[in-house]
């Protein structure tokens, strides 16, 4: 099972247990839920934690769920699961995917129309509404039948909450609304919040908080949002809306004295926030989206608003703790000891070493369709010190051995060309290789010889087993010119998981060679995760941060790969593109 599908297992057992008596089984429904969250947030597999006897160090995961998965990865099954997912029929658990639907709304309508089938419950419940039957039903309605309808048509257009998207993708949709909602005067600051703010890989919904004396217009004015479907709800302090192309926006107001709680408990996550109020609760403190109540002398507790997290983290004892960290994963315990790490940012990258440009050197895979020039010019819009252009080695089957070496030779004559009469320009002649099945890279010695390194990867077969993808690897990496793992995992997010390695391997290789891993910024990839970037930190193994570009505006990407990063506590001193010009070329040579 994958983590997606164990997350799902685990909310199906807090379905069952709120079926069967939510007040008697309060505690159980809120641990499974929150570990679902937990597990379902992963960016490495589950399966790995397991068997690396690290499931302990996932959020929410106590002895009691540790040792039922456990049993689910020996067995296959568990037997408490079997007995909490008794007596509820099967049909209740794909309506719980629709937004809007609850357990107990669920199983009232699968008993009520004997839903059986899993797999057309959806249908099933469209027709019966359709033709009218929800309506006289009691706690129902003509409102509730339409509303019904509406989530279902919704779900099946992936509109509102039910896809996840890709973090540059919900970062462009959440800029957008950002924007429009500054240039209101009533807005006096706007934040994301959630995941997106975490910078978490996949971004289920969008959420943003909004600093306003006036809520009234600037909920007026949220609804007026020119790239609107629908208001889906309006409240006195809060609103949402289905934009163009179906993704949901959720609006929070607070007053400006009291923004600072707001955007810190709604930035979460769930878990950073229920460890920061346990710790928070033993100075005698009480944390809100409202501020912070302390008891005073005559026993009585007393308020107090926050305008910044900054001043409502110092209240509780802590120096603020960047968004990206907050996940429950030791960062309050070091923030507590004054430990905790100071994170790389995006104005510490001094270049971009992995850049596809459009010169015709016949590439095995995708050319890009800028130029030298062009990307250079961006690279200096960015204060980059250097570049490396990396393009796909020239085909092996389309090409000799002679040839291959003749398009190289003529692409380093072009970058030269350019050296000579752009005395600003500092390029690195890289290429992007693949580590072949048999591990060995596609192009031989002679051609290698032209570079002044390598970034490696694999690019086919992906359903090799651990131990051979990782000798794979390593044989690809052994090369003297090979300095760069690129995208290590080769996922793509929402669309293939990656394959599988060794860390310990990979990292012990790494570290005694001289050979660093990428954390590759692009949208569908931003690979490394965040918790293999972690342990590479802990491992003393270096990285760089890429952005695969195949355009010159894609070069932008390059926060997004930062971000990754930053929740991986990665500093500057763990990235090798934030090293000058020449220090990089010194590790270059190693």
């Amino acid at each position: 099972m994958n983590n997606a599908e164990i997350a799902k297992l685990l909310k199906n057992v807090a379905a069952a247990y709120t079926i069967k008596d939510e007040k008697k089984f309060h505690f159980q429904i809120v641990a499974y839920q929150r570990a679902a969250e937990a597990i379902g947030g992963l960016t490495s597999e589950i399966k790995d934690y397991y068997r690396e006897g690290r499931l302990d160090e996932i959020p929410g995961i106590g002895i009691t769920l540790k040792s039922r998965l456990e049993e689910l990865f020996k067995k296959g099954k568990v037997s408490h699961y079997e007995w909490a997912l008794s007596g509820i029929p099967e049909a209740v658990f794909p309506l719980l995917d629709i937004p809007s639907f609850g357990p107990k709304k669920a199983y009232k309508l699968v008993k009520e129309f004997n839903f059986k089938n899993p797999d057309t419950v959806i249908d099933d419940l469209e027709k019966v509404a359709k033709i009218g039957k929800i309506a006289p039903l009691a706690g129902f309605g003509e409102k509730s039948q339409s509303d019904i309808l509406r989530a279902i048509s919704e779900f099946r257009k992936g509109s509102g909450k039910t896809t996840r998207m890709t973090l540059p993708f919900a970062s462009e949709v959440a800029g957008k609304m950002l924007e429009y909602l500054r240039k209101s005067e009533d807005v006096l600051r706007a934040e994301p919040l959630g995941s997106l703010r975490r910078s978490s890989p996949t971004v289920g919904d969008i959420d943003i908080a909004v600093a306003s004396k006036n809520p009234k217009a600037v909920l007026n004015y949220f609804t007026a949002y020119p790239y609107i479907d629908r208001v889906i709800e309006k409240g006195a302090v809060s609103s949402s809306i289905l934009a163009s192309g179906g993704k949901q926006i959720d609006l929070l107001i607070q007053p400006p004295e009291g923004f600072g709680a707001l955007l810190q408990h709604f930035t979460g996550s769930k878990n950073h926030n229920v460890h920061l109020r346990e710790f928070a609760l033993k100075k005698g403190l009480s944390l809100s989206e409202y501020g912070i109540k302390r008891k005073s002398k005559d026993g009585k507790w007393k308020s107090e608003q926050y305008e910044n997290e900054e001043d409502f983290y110092k209240a509780v004892g802590l120096p603020w703790i960047p968004p990206e960290m907050r996940e429950d994963t030791g960062e309050i315990e070091l923030a507590a000891e004054g430990k905790l790490p100071k994170v790389v940012e995006i104005k510490d990258i001094k270049g971009d070493l992995h850049l596809h440009s459009n010169f015709p050197i016949e590439p095995s895979h995708d050319l890009g369709t800028s130029s030298f020039k062009e990307m250079l010019e961006t690279a200096k819009s960015l204060n980059y010190d250097y570049v490396g252009f990396s393009e796909h080695n020239p085909s092996i089957s389309k090409h000799t051995k002679e040839q291959i070496y003749s398009l190289i030779s003529r692409r380093n004559e072009t970058i030269e060309h350019i050296l000579s009469s752009n005395k600003d320009a500092r390029i690195f002649k890289l290429l992007e290789i693949d580590i072949l099945p048999d591990g060995k890279l596609a192009i031989d010695d002679k051609s290698l010889d032209l570079l002044d390194g390598a970034i490696v990867s694999i690019h086919s077969v992906f359903n090799m087993d651990k131990d051979k993808m990782t000798e794979r690897v390593i044989n690809g990496l052994s090369h003297k010119k090979a300095k760069i793992l690129a995208h290590p995992t080769g996922r793509l997010l929402n669309e293939r998981q990656g394959y599988e390695l060794n860390w310990d391997k990979i990292f012990e290789f790494c570290k005694k060679n001289n050979k660093a891993l990428e954390i590759n910024s692009w949208p569908a990839r931003l690979d490394l995760s965040d918790s293999v970037i972690r342990m590479a930190v802990s491992s003393d193994v270096k990285m760089v941060i890429d952005t695969d570009s195949h355009a010159k505006d894609q070069m932008y990407l390059q926060k997004y790969g930062v971000a990754m990063a930053k929740r991986g506590w990665a500093t500057k001193s763990d990235i090798l593109n934030t090293l000058s010009y020449n220090k990089f070329l010194e590790w270059l040579r190693k």
